[in-house]
């Protein structure tokens, strides 16, 4: 997807001048302090242990334009629905969208609705775009960051982590690709592993009101792998975890185990994982504890200059490096 996206979309589009624009392929773009996100979402099956696909569109576009640090305001919804599709399943996951966004504290204010002929998807894709603004709690988390090193980003992205700064995972990976997965094939394990989707723009609000967090991102699509690896790159420094301190239930990691999938590269969508700098780091860290969403929230590694790879420490003291996923182990799981 990332060998797609830069070889055959950017390739044709970009160079709008805005300050976070297409090319520098963070979560959202930022045009006149306003924060705009665009989601498609294709999971099969629609619906899946902990969630479905309605609660899926507003928690990954919520969570995108959260993690840069905006308020987020307003959602558009499409619906590209397969015609039969039937209208029982259509409200279940309206209910669910209209209880997602209550939760979020957004609104769904404009949308489209098309119909395509039968055999053409799986009976329901779901687009969802929506808007964000700077708000008062970023506005305090810079000016914290810059008290202790130069920051001249204006929001939080990808390219802000520097040497020295904490990397803090909110909670468990894999649940959402193992639950989707475990749905889809009708493994055993599925009734025990729930997916993990929800927004947490709430949370981040929190966070960043306690200051230093430099960068942030959801890890969905490739997972913990890809998204510190993203970081890594864009930040141009290395990124030392450490096996031990990542949180991973048990089933999950029995399950992948049973599978052949690394956890580190299965998508999540009710993760955080924050670069902070070292000062307020145990500071970001009890806060996050204390909510339902971050209590399993654990200081996982490091951004370091002595090296430019994503470098794992294993429990026995080895290491080895964590590389961006060749391919997506857990297809349609978003």
């Amino acid at each position: 997807m990332q060998r797609l996206i830069k070889e055959y979309v950017l390739k044709y589009l970009g160079g709008s001048g805005v300050e976070v624009p297409l090319e520098a392929l963070d979560d959202a773009a930022v045009v006149d302090d306003i924060v705009l996100k665009s989601d498609s979402h294709t999971v099969k099956p629609l619906f899946f242990p902990g969630g479905d696909v309605g609660r899926l569109a507003v928690a990954g576009t919520v969570n995108d334009i959260a993690v840069l640090g905006a308020k987020p305001v307003a959602l558009s919804l499409g619906l590209i629905l397969e015609e039969g599709f039937p209208i029982r399943d259509l409200e279940k996951i309206m209910k669910s969208i209209k209880e997602t966004c209550k939760e979020a504290r957004v609104h769904i204010v404009t949308g489209d609705t098309k119909v395509v002929e039968r055999g053409s998807l799986d009976g329901c894709i779901i687009n969802t775009s929506g808007i964000g603004r700077r708000s008062e709690e970023l506005e305090r988390n810079l000016q914290i960051v810059r008290k202790y090193r130069r920051l001249e980003a204006r929001w939080i992205l990808d390219s802000n982590l520097r040497p020295g700064d904490k990397i803090i995972l909110s909670g468990p990976i894999g649940d959402h690709g193992l639950a989707v997965l475990s749905s889809r094939e009708g493994y055993g394990f599925g009734s025990q592993i729930k997916s993990d989707v929800t927004p947490l723009n709430l949370v981040v609000s929190r966070i960043l009101e306690v200051g230093g967090v430099t960068a942030m991102k959801d890890p969905t699509r490739g997972g913990l792998s890809n998204a510190l690896n993203e970081w890594s790159e864009k930040s141009g420094v290395g990124i030392h975890i450490y096996e031990e301190r990542i949180p991973i239930h048990e089933d999950v990691k029995v399950a992948c185990e049973m599978l052949g999938i690394d956890p580190f590269d299965v998508g999540n969508e009710g993760k955080l994982i924050i670069g902070v700098v070292p000062q307020k780091a145990e500071e970001v860290l009890e806060e996050l504890r204390m909510t339902k969403e971050g209590k399993e929230a654990q200081i996982i590694g490091e951004a370091t200059k002595d090296f430019r790879e994503v470098v794992l420490e294993t429990v026995i003291g080895g290491k080895r490096i964590i590389t961006t996923p060749i391919g997506d182990p857990i297809p349609r799981i978003c």
